[in-house]
């Protein structure tokens, strides 16, 4: 079905409604308006329903109540169930047929009332004075028409004579009405299915669902009147077909095996062997279906479909056929009055497909939305007085109480009373009509029994899509509920759901759920697997993965499946759609792999050989657990929470490096294998360590500065591992397990990054968040001795592959030199030594790839995983930032790569250039010289007496369209190339770095050089660039050379730049302007370049005057300690915006 009209209707729909019905309920509540008047009792009713439910409740349900009756009078028009057109108008017409019929004279005598008809005649005719008569006229019919569907559905045509029609919107004729709205959304071919109703259901809610979720994200709970919006999930068609055609088809088919309807069962897994072990049903009729969560009632309208060709088959009258249906055999249960009126709608208008007087047979879907209802102990006792005591028994009282917060716990209610259905019989034959204090009483008691007798359980299958809702996000008394009830389900509304749905089937009952697969994975849910595993058969397992749920949750995972109660363990099938991408049609995949018999047979109890039990079904081999686990031999390592990552946490280049109370920290980072992510610092000051003791968040002593294994913990690429040295630190993005030496063991470095345990891991936890315990619960291979040392000293070849990569970049703490001036891969030019270090660096990729696929090797035959995996590891797997294809992905070409990487190295070139021209970097020393607060040219040259390429003496570097210093950043460049690789073949390096950058290069210094510096250092930039707001004047400076007075240097720049330079070049250019010997062109180019000065001057002198002399009488104080994050904005406009960080 096409859901892009019916989504953008639904939501514009609910707006202007919500809109039309506060403007009209303003209007009624005046004081002086006719609705009191006239409609005085309604009005009453409005204003207690105002006080009792509050203002935008009321609005809310009267907006919800006109959009499903607008959409059911046009569903019966377009189905022709009505006889005349209520909203539509008949073929070539434009006003609703029923109005233009009006207007002719003609109105249905048995649908509109005498009364009523003389009331929209005199209003046709004119004798009745009116504004918009048409309109009166028509609201009038569309009364008229809901009051006639009142007998057939009263559940969605209660009797209009209270506040709704009140509330009903004015226009409902005009081309921008609602009407024209529904009219154009809800095509014929839309409403071709009953399905539509499902679809506008969920759309309509879909914005007060984002409202819900927006106010999660501040912390407020989800009240039980946001409770519909906040859980729902609309269920495609094709996994409704799987859900109900293997629970009601199965045991249809188990019951009657040579039944033909299995041909119409497209989605059904046939069982593998012959079962014995399941409900026998003798007639259709005794078949008891719910959905306990119906929604728009999606599940049961499928279900009605099946239900009448078993009935069909067995020999039964097509006409008597839906009545059995509605009476008999389908059961919902809902929270949302809405939902729950659309349910029983949808099965209505499946039953009146099927049979053309259905209508005339008063028969009502048994859908049931749950009320909440509350006793006095006084009334109970008084009740129980007149019932008789010995009915009223223990488990009835409390069941009676148990309904205070149906709206809040639902479907989740377990009645007390195990009987419910003899007593609600037995008190249905009691009258106390004639006692007015009880009458009330007695009627709130029957309605508890009738729905504590829906919650009882009797049902063959549940089919369901629960609610979805964190435990985060529930108000403390469902919270409470459930963890009291549902304790193995506690994280989540809808893993509650799964055990709801369970002790709501009879025992051999099959529940047939669809749900997110977190429970089936997460450490969070083991109580839950351990308890279906132990007390259930899953008998089909549908695993879709992405895209299982449409419109905006495609990155939603989902799951159906089905369980047979009472019959723990057993062989289930499987099937696996969730290891494509999320753009594959899962539909298809999964009826191909039906034909295919692509399908696992996999006993349930199997899964409890696994730590945590997870639903690993696609597992060859369960014994792989059976022997010694990581956890037997590796601890964790806890984590850091510094509760205040801005206040403790840097990157590494951002402090001094003199400061001791700094330490390296790992917290996670870019997916990297054997070394790597040291680019953070923490505070481990006395002060600092004691405030994360105090806030819960610090690791026992004994593993501080500790070796160990770290990982990222999140992340949507396959999980890395890393040795964490002994000089760092870690926090929870990077968790650590240790051994008891706290030494890194390679050969379980090794383990960790071989395909096999990625394969394992993927079995404990295929989510995006890799935990300590998945990790720990991971096997230990055997591995002979030999193999140990084979492996051992393969992955210490790539932690030392992986580290010299590492520190090859200047960003990392263990930078000396860059690798285009090492003198092992010097050469003649900088382009042939620009080739050799490439070889180089094509060596260490392969010799990565040779020694991991060396390693999975080993370890695939150890864990006997041949069937299964591969050696091989594809070129963008290995994790040297020198490999292009991992550091920019393998879509575009190899030569774009080749392109991009040799550009990234002249940039890096570069950057490494202007931290020589700083002092940070020296041609002549490896390492970092400059790298302290207020450090100067002093302690460079006590460093580097004799530099063959000196440092700036001021810390100040122009950064300027033209050479107009001596120190300009461009012409320091071009003196370090000549210095860096000679004199002889400058003209072609510089033309090798420019060619490789694709521009000049002071164009790049002027237009890439700073994005490329902020972006290399994660917006932590450490020069910092004062700019004019045009760009006109820039210069760069140092931070750690930072000292009170840099401002004032740099604004002696700025004004010999402005006031001696620019100004000496116009005098030159109005001479020339004037010249008698200047031709015309000169003259001409001469003023346009007078004018071009003129503008820059005029914003020098403002960026002088309001921006930079200002700052720098302040002599601005930073502190390195603060991070450039509090020290960078200190400078305000005079430095170049840095999204995010200015």
């Amino acid at each position: 079905m096409e859901t892009a009209k019916l989504k953008k209707f639904a939501q514009f729909a609910r707006r202007s409604l919500l809109e039309q019905v506060t403007a009209k309920l303003k209007l009624v509540l005046a004081d002086e308006s006719p609705a009191r008047r006239e409609r005085p009792q309604a009005i009453k009713k409005l204003e207690e329903a105002v006080t009792d439910q509050g203002k935008e409740q009321v609005i809310e349900r009267v907006a919800y109540i006109w959009f499903n009756r607008f959409c059911a009078l046009r569903f019966m028009d377009v189905n022709r169930y009505n006889r005349i057109g209520i909203v539509s108008p008949a073929e070539g017409q434009f006003q609703p047929e029923i109005l233009a019929d009006a207007k002719m004279g003609h109105i249905d005598e048995e649908m509109v009332s005498e009364s009523t008809r003389q009331k929209i005649f005199a209003l046709l005719d004119g004798k009745t004075p009116s504004q918009d008569p048409q309109g009166e006229a028509y609201r009038l019919l569309v009364v008229a028409a809901c009051n006639y569907w009142y007998s057939a559905m009263p559940f969605l045509f209660e009797r209009i004579d209270d506040y709704t029609e009140l509330l009903m919107p004015d226009d409902l004729l005009s081309g921008n009405s609602i009407l024209a709205y529904t009219r154009e959304a809800m095509t014929p071919d839309a409403c071709e299915d009953v399905e539509v109703i499902g679809w506008l259901y969920q759309f309509y809610i879909s914005e007060k669902k984002d409202q819900v979720f927006a106010d999660l994200k501040k912390n407020k709970k989800v009240t039980p009147e946001n409770i519909p919006a906040a859980t729902q999930l609309f269920t495609p068609h094709w996994i409704v077909r799987y859900l109900v055609e293997n629970s009601l088809g199965r045991l249809w088919m188990l019951n009657r095996p040579n039944s033909g309807l299995i041909e119409q069962m497209d989605y059904y897994i046939k069982p593998e062997e012959p079962e014995t072990d399941f409900l026998r049903i003798n007639s259709p009729e005794e078949i008891k279906i719910c959905d306990p969560a119906c929604g728009s009632g999606h599940m049961l309208t499928y279900a009605f479909d099946l239900l009448y060709a078993i009935y069909e088959e067995e020999g039964y009258e097509p006409a008597d056929i839906p009545a059995k249906i509605l009476a008999h055999n389908l059961y919902g249960i809902e929270i949302d009055e809405r939902a729950g009126e659309l349910a029983a709608f949808a099965l209505t208008m499946k039953a009146r497909a099927r049979q053309r007087r259905f209508f005339n047979k008063n028969i009502k879907p048994n859908i049931c939305v749950l009320e909440k209802v509350s006793f006095s102990a006084d009334e109970l006792n008084e009740y129980m007085s007149a019932v008789g005591r010995d009915l009223f028994t223990q488990g009835l009282r409390e069941t009676l109480q148990q309904f205070e917060e149906a709206d809040n716990f639902g479907s989740l209610i377990v009645p007390k009373l195990t009987n419910v259905t003899d007593v609600l019989a037995e008190l249905e034959t009691k009258d106390l009509g004639s006692n007015l204090f009880l009458a009330d009483t007695h009627s709130k008691v029957l309605k508890v029994l009738r729905m504590a007798d829906v919650l009882s359980p009797k049902y063959h299958v549940v089919v369901a899509n629960p609610p979805y809702m964190g435990a985060g996000g529930m108000n403390a008394r469902l919270k409470n509920w459930i963890e009291n009830n549902y304790s193995a389900g506690k994280s989540d509304l809808m893993t509650a759901f799964i055990l709801a749905c369970q002790q709501l089937t009879r025992s051999k009952g099959v529940a047939s759920i669809v749900t997110l697969d977190s429970w089936m994975f997460l450490s969070s849910y083991k109580n839950l697997r351990s308890e279906l595993i132990n007390r259930s058969a899953i008998q089909t397992l549908l695993h879709v993965g992405w895209n299982c749920f449409p419109d905006g949750h495609v990155y939603n995972r989902g799951v159906g499946f089905t369980i047979q109660s009472s019959s723990p363990k057993g062989i289930g099938q499987y099937i696996n759609l969730s290891n494509v991408p999320a753009v594959v049609d899962k539909r298809s995949l999964f009826r191909s792999k039906l034909e295919k018999g692509d399908i696992l047979a996999v006993d349930s109890a199997d899964f409890l050989k696994i730590p945590s039990y997870p639903i690993a079904y696609w597992l060859p081999n369960f014994s792989i657990f059976e022997g010694a686990l990581l956890r037997d031999f590796w601890t964790s390592g806890g984590r850091l929470k510094t509760h205040g990552s801005d206040r403790y946490i840097r990157y590494v280049w951002e402090v001094s490096k003199n400061k001791k109370h700094w330490r390296r920290l790992t917290k996670g980072g870019e997916v990297r294998k054997h070394y790597g992510n040291e680019e953070h610092l923490v505070d481990w000051s006395d002060e600092a360590v004691k405030h994360y003791d105090s806030v819960g968040g610090l690791y026992p002593s004994s593993f501080q500065a500790k070796e160990g294994i770290t990982w990222t913990k999140v992340t949507s690429a396959n999980p890395t591992f890393r040795i964490k040295r002994d000089v760092a630190e870690y926090d929870s993005g990077g968790p650590v397990i240790f051994d008891k030496d706290f030494r890194c063991d390679f050969v379980v470095l090794a383990a960790l990054n071989s395909h096999s345990t990625r394969f394992l891991l993927n079995a404990i936890n295929p989510t995006i968040n890799t935990q300590v315990n998945d990790v720990l619960s991971l096997p230990l291979a055997d591995l002979k001795p030999d193999l140990q040392s084979i492996v051992g000293q393969n992955e210490r070849n790539l932690v030392e592959l992986s580290k010299s990569d590492w520190d090859d970049y200047e960003t990392s703490w263990d930078f000396t030199r860059l690798p285009l001036l090492s003198t092992s891969h010097r050469a003649e030019t900088l382009a042939s030594t620009y080739t050799a270090l490439r070889a180089h660096w094509q060596s260490m990729t392969d010799e990565m790839q040779r020694l991991e696929e060396e390693n999975n090797r080993i370890f695939i035959g150890a864990y006997g995983l041949q069937d299964e995996l591969s050696p091989e590891v594809p070129i963008e797997e290995i994790t040297l930032t020198c490999n292009p294809a991992y550091r920019y992905g393998v879509k575009g070409s190899e030569e774009d790569r080749e392109n991009r990487l040799r550009a990234d190295t002249m940039a890096e070139f570069i950057s490494y250039a202007v931290g020589c021209m700083f002092g940070r970097y020296a041609l002549d020393k490896p390492g970092l010289i400059l790298a302290n607060q207020g450090e100067t040219i002093e302690d460079y040259l006590k460093q580097i007496p004799k530099p063959s390429f000196p440092a700036d003496d001021d810390n100040v570097i122009p950064m300027l369209d033209g050479d107009w210093f001596t120190d300009d950043i461009t012409e320091r460049f071009r003196e370090f190339l000549r210095i860096a690789f000679g004199e002889e073949h400058y003209e072609e390096n510089l033309r090798f770095v420019e060619q490789a950058l694709g521009k000049d290069i002071r164009k790049y210094f002027l237009k890439d050089f700073y994005n490329d510096h902020v972006r290399r250092y994660k917006k932590r930039p450490i020069y910092w660039l004062f700019s004019s707001p045009k760009g006109s004047f820039n210069a760069l400076i140092y931070m750690h050379r930072y000292q009170p007075h840099t401002v004032g240097t740099v604004l002696e720049y700025l004004r010999d730049f402005k006031d001696e330079k620019l100004k000496a070049r116009k005098n030159h250019l109005e001479a020339v302007s004037i010249s008698a010997g200047a031709s015309q062109g000169d003259k001409t180019k001469a003023l346009k370049e007078i004018e071009k000065i003129n503008k820059i001057l005029a914003e020098l002198d403002d960026y002088e005057r309001d921006v930079l002399y200002p700052l720098a009488t302040e002599q601005v104080e930073i502190d390195l300690d603060d991070g450039v994050k509090a020290n960078y904005p200190k400078f305000g406009d005079a430095l170049k915006k840095i999204p995010g960080l200015s």
